[in-house]
C-alpha cells in the first residue's frame, strides 16, 4: 500500500515538472485574426469617385497576413453585372508604407499585405462606378466592409458627400443579407455615419446614400452578358418591335398579294371550255370549246403543271386517237400490271396537237415505236420539263396569264430565300450583340411568309379569270349532269371524251360507271374501246379498276422523275 502511494506521488510530481518546463518553452496563447475596430473615412467627390481610407485596429498581435476580397462585379437580374473599378490601392502599418499584393480574378479583387507587429493598419483605395441609377436618381452603393480575413468587434464609417442627400440605408451580415445596421444617421449632415458590429470574418456592411437628381453624376458600369433568354428578350421594347414588324409586314404581304397576285376581274363573257349540248330529246353530247385541253384546265385551275395534268393529257391523246393504251396480261399471279403505249397512224394531223401534246406524245410513244409504262421513267425525265415549259408558255400565249406562272413563283421564291438568308444573318448579329433577337425571328417569319405568298403570286388576266369561272361551271356539270343521256350507239365514244376532263376537275368515278353501264352483253370487251384495250377476257366492268391503276402508276412515275 505504501509503495502504491509513493508511485502515485512520483507521477504527480512528474506531471507538474513537465507542465513547468512547457510553460517556459511555449509562448502564451492569444486571440489572432481579429480586429477590435475598423474605422472607415470616405469621401465622394462631385465627379462620383469614391475615395476610401480604412483603418484596422488589431486585437492583440497582428496576424501574419491580412487579406480583403472586394466584389468588383455585382450580379444583377437579367444576365447583367455591375462592375466597379478599384484603383489607387495602398497600405500602411503604424504609419509605415507596405507593398500590398493585388489579385484580380473574375468579379473579385483580393488585396493582401503583411502588417508585421503593428497595432494598426490602414488601407486606402479609390472606387469608380459606385454611383448607381436608382429609379432615375443617383445613389452611392458600396460595401465598406467586405471580404476581410478578420472578425470585427466594432465597425464605424463616415462618408463625406458633395451635397444634400435624399436617404441613407445600411445593411450588414453575411453577403446579400438585408439586416439593418446597428446604427446609422445623416440628419442635417453632409457626413452620414454608420455603426455596426460585431461582424464575423467575410461579413459585410453595405451602405447606400441617395441623392436628388443630377446632384452627382451616375457612373455605374453595367455589363450585359450573353444568354439565350437575353438574346431573345421578351421585354416590352424588343417584343413590341417584333410584334409590330410581324403585323406591318403581314399587312404588307397581304397588300402585295392583293395588288400584284390578285386575279383580274373577269368580263361578262364567261363561257365553259366544254359543255353538254342537247342533240335530241333526252340526249346530249360533250363538246370542247376553243381547243382547251385537260392539261390547260389543270394548269389554269391551280397555276401549276401537276402530274395529274400530264396524265389526263395522255388519256385525252388516247381518246382522240393519237395513242393506244393496251393493258397487258399479267406475267404471273403477283406481277404488277403493265401497259403498252402505241402511237397510232389514223390521226396524225399535226394541227390537231398543241406543242405540249406533241412533246408528251413524242416522249411516251415515239412514232413507229411502242413503250411500256414501266419503262417511262427515263423518257419522262428527259421530256417532262419540256412538256411543263410548253404548257406554261401556252398560259401566256392564250392570254390567261401575263407571265408564266412558274417564272412568277420562282421570282418571288428567290426574293423570299434571299430574305431568309439575310434575316438569319441579322438574327445572328442581333442575338449576339443585343437583346433584339425576336426582331430577327420576326424578319425570318416574314421572309418565309414572302416565300409562301410567292406561290400564290401568279395572277390570271381577265380572260384567265373568265376561263376559271367557266371551269367552275364545267366541274359542276361533271358532278351533276346525268350520265345516261348520250346518243344511242355513241355512248362509249362520248363518255370517253368526258373522262380526261373529269380526271382533272372531278367526277371521274361516275363517268367510269357510266361506261360500265353502257356494256349490254356478257362477252369480253377487250377492244370495245378505241383507245383502251385489255386482255382477252377483259370486260368494261374492269375499266374503273384498270384505269385507276393506270393513273396511279403514271402519276407515280411522274412524281419519281
Amino acid at each position: 500500500m505504501a509503495r502504491r502511494l509513493l508511485t502515485a506521488a512520483a507521477a504527480l510530481v512528474g506531471v507538474l515538472l513537465v507542465g513547468q518546463v512547457l510553460s517556459g518553452v511555449l509562448p502564451a496563447a492569444h486571440a489572432e485574426g481579429s480586429a477590435s475596430a475598423v474605422d472607415v473615412v470616405a469621401t465622394l467627390d462631385r465627379s462620383g469617385v469614391l475615395k476610401v481610407q480604412q483603418k484596422i485596429t488589431f486585437s492583440g498581435t497582428a496576424p501574419s497576413e491580412v487579406r480583403q476580397t472586394f466584389e468588383t462585379g455585382e450580379t444583377l437580374v437579367g444576365d447583367r453585372t455591375r462592375e466597379y473599378d478599384l484603383s489607387g490601392i495602398t497600405a500602411t502599418a503604424d504609419g509605415k508604407n507596405l507593398t500590398p499584393t493585388t489579385d484580380r480574378s473574375g468579379d473579385l479583387t483580393t488585396v493582401a499585405f503583411r502588417p508585421g507587429s503593428a497595432r494598426t493598419a490602414t488601407l486606402d483605395y479609390t472606387v469608380a462606378g459606385a454611383v448607381i441609377n436608382n429609379g432615375g436618381n443617383p445613389a452611392l452603393h458600396w460595401r465598406f466592409l467586405q471580404g476581410l480575413s478578420l472578425s470585427v468587434r466594432e465597425f464605424t464609417a463616415q462618408v463625406s458627400i458633395p451635397g444634400t442627400l435624399s436617404y441613407v440605408d445600411c445593411t450588414s451580415g453575411p453577403p446579400n443579407a438585408t439586416t439593418p445596421c446597428s446604427d446609422y444617421s445623416a440628419v442635417a449632415s453632409q457626413t452620414p455615419t454608420f455603426h455596426d458590429g460585431p461582424r464575423g470574418e467575410g461579413e459585410v456592411v453595405a451602405v447606400e446614400i441617395g441623392f436628388p437628381a443630377n446632384a452627382v453624376p451616375i457612373n455605374e458600369k453595367i455589363v450585359e452578358h450573353w444568354s439565350l433568354a437575353r438574346a431573345f428578350s421578351v421585354k416590352p421594347l424588343p417584343l413590341g418591335i417584333a410584334i409590330g414588324l410581324l403585323v406591318l409586314g403581314g399587312l404588307g404581304l397581304v397588300a402585295a398579294h392583293r395588288r400584284i397576285g390578285r386575279d383580274s376581274t373577269p368580263g361578262d363573257d364567261v363561257r365553259k371550255p366544254a359543255e353538254f349540248v342537247p342533240v335530241a330529246e333526252g340526249q346530249s353530247e360533250f363538246r370542247v370549246v376553243g381547243d382547251i385541253r385537260p392539261g390547260h384546265v389543270g394548269t389554269v385551275v391551280d397555276e401549276r403543271v401537276d402530274p395529274i395534268d400530264i396524265t389526263a393529257s395522255l388519256l385525252d391523246l388516247a381518246v382522240r386517237g393519237h395513242v393506244l393504251i393496251t393493258e397487258l396480261p399479267p406475267t404471273s399471279k403477283y406481277a404488277r400490271t403493265d401497259w403498252q403505249l402505241t402511237r397510232t397512224a389514223e390521226n396524225q394531223a399535226p394541227d390537231d396537237l398543241r406543242p405540249f401534246e406533241k412533246a408528251l406524245l413524242d416522249a411516251v410513244a415515239p412514232a413507229g415505236e411502242g413503250a411500256l409504262v414501266s419503262q417511262l421513267g427515263s423518257r419522262i425525265r428527259e421530256s417532262s420539263s419540256r412538256v411543263q415549259s410548253e404548257l406554261y408558255d401556252e398560259m401566256v400565249a392564250n392570254g390567261w396569264f401575263q407571265r408564266r406562272p412558274d417564272a412568277t413563283r420562282n421570282t418571288w421564291t428567290r426574293a423570299g430565300l434571299a430574305g431568309v438568308i439575310a434575316a438569319v444573318v441579322i438574327t445572328a448579329l442581333l442575338a449576339a450583340f443585343t437583346e433584339f433577337g425576336l426582331v430577327g425571328i420576326a424578319l425570318i417569319l416574314l421572309s418565309l411568309g414572302l416565300m409562301f405568298i410567292g406561290q400564290e403570286m401568279p395572277a390570271r388576266t381577265a380572260q384567265g379569270s373568265a376561263l376559271l369561272a367557266g371551269l367552275g361551271a364545267l366541274r359542276s356539270d361533271l358532278l351533276s349532269t346525268p350520265t345516261d343521256r348520250m346518243p344511242p350507239g355513241r355512248e362509249l365514244s362520248e363518255l370517253s371524251e368526258v373522262l380526261p376532263y373529269a380526271v382533272v376537275l372531278g367526277g371521274a368515278e361516275r363517268w367510269l360507271d357510266a361506261i360500265v353501264a353502257a356494256d349490254d352483253d356478257d362477252e369480253p370487251d377487250s377492244e370495245d374501246l378505241s383507245w383502251y384495250h385489255g386482255p382477252d377476257d377483259w370486260q368494261l366492268a374492269d375499266l374503273p379498276h384498270s384505269l385507276r391503276n393506270f393513273i396511279i402508276t403514271v402519276n407515280g412515275t411522274l412524281f419519281a422523275r
